[in-house]
């Protein structure tokens, strides 16, 4: 085991990697020992997630909900949690993260698992109409019952993965008694004791494998000890419909997906379900969005379509050394545009997609610091 200059012992760590939730899910704990366990923990806990919040299963406690006709529905606590968080996300976004895209997604074509979307490419007619808006549901917490208005479908894409992570992370941490770093498709919640120098993280703007350093697009590796870290992007989930491209990141005033000037946000908060409602949200905002972030005192780094970073108070830089920091920042910059895919899909997009964004852990962040 190798030591550290202090003379305290660096953590070993162990990595998994595997698929959930239509997404690249990544384990990493600091006691390799316990690897196996806190793998099978999280799977338990993903198929619960997926039971609770798909839209895609026929089964599932959110279809229930959408069927229901507007009667008032009791929920399991993990669809109400998940709920709550949804709902908090769109009232700190002032509405640009709503979870009532559900419709606006199926009109879109994303109506599916994403890797069919892509493999469809079917026309689709685009219709300017504002989704119903968050506020139309109502979120008992006391009794655990759910409101949605006839006709409303919810979509929880934009929360429920970054809580899961959260969640999860939490709990694993809580069971083991050692660090546990959770990442699904790039969305990464830490909890317990990070190894000596904190967690390193990849973010990058090109979706590539984790042990791979990506070939173009501007990336930056920071450190990071505690909350969460994601990043939001709008082309991990893009695909051709007939003539037009589309993605997954919609505008709740238009229905359609948003016209941004940024490609991909990258944001770090106390949580990773702010962190990522934070990130989607400034996609959505579009210009001006670096101003809305400085004003939460939220860290974070933009990359326009041209290729150029723009970083807000807090993100790492090498003066500083708070809980999240910068460990090499490396080729800031980069191409701008959609690059090639490089590697095996991550950051959520999967499938064959170009420019996907990812914000990845390293298999062993003190050990192996050059990837």
């Amino acid at each position: 085991m190798a030591a550290t200059p202090g003379g305290t012992a660096a953590r070993p760590t162990a990595a998994a990697n595997w698929r959930a939730l239509g997404t690249s899910v990544r384990l990493v704990t600091t006691d390799p020992a316990l690897l196996d366990s806190c793998n099978l923990l999280l799977a338990r806990h993903l198929a619960e997630i997926d039971a609770a919040c798909s839209r895609f299963r026929e089964d599932s406690e959110l279809v229930a909900l959408d069927r229901a006709g507007g009667r008032p529905v009791r929920v399991s606590p993990l669809l109400a949690e998940a709920l709550a968080v949804a709902l908090r996300a769109a009232a700190a976004t002032d509405g640009a993260v709503d979870p009532t895209v559900g419709s606006a997604m199926n009109a879109i074509g994303y109506d599916r698992d994403f890797r069919l979307v892509q493999e469809d490419g079917r026309p689709v007619k685009l219709t300017v109409r504002p989704v119903p808006g968050w506020r139309l549901i109502r979120l008992d917490r006391a009794t655990g019952t759910v409101t949605v208005p006839a006709g409303v479908r919810l979509d929880l894409g934009a929360t429920a993965k970054a809580w899961a992570a959260d969640k999860a992370a939490a709990t694993l941490a809580r069971a083991a008694g050692c660090g546990v770093l959770v990442s699904l498709g790039g969305d990464t919640a830490v909890a317990g004791g990070p190894p000596v120098g904190g967690w390193r993280i990849r973010v990058q703007d090109v979706t590539g494998p984790v042990d791979e350093t990506p070939s173009q697009g501007p990336y930056a590796t920071v450190g990071l000890r505690g909350g969460g870290l994601a990043t939001s992007g709008t082309a991990a989930r893009a695909w051709r419909s007939g003539p037009h491209t589309l993605h997954h990141i919609l505008d709740p005033n238009t229905g359609l997906p948003t016209d941004s000037p940024w490609r991909t946000v990258s944001v770090a908060a106390t949580t990773c379900a702010d962190a990522n409602a934070a990130g989607t949200a400034a996609l959505i905002k579009g210009t001006g969005a670096e101003r809305w972030l400085s004003g939460l005192g939220l860290p974070a780094r933009l990359v326009a379509r041209d290729g150029t970073v723009v970083t807000t108070p807090g993100w790492p830089t090498y003066s500083a050394r708070p809980a999240f920091e910068d460990e090499a920042v490396q080729a800031e910059g980069g191409s701008g545009g959609a690059a090639p895919r490089v590697g095996t899909g991550r950051g959520g997009g999967g499938g064959e997609n170009p420019a996907a964004p990812t914000t990845e852990p390293t298999p062993e962040p003190t050990t192996e610091p050059t990837r």
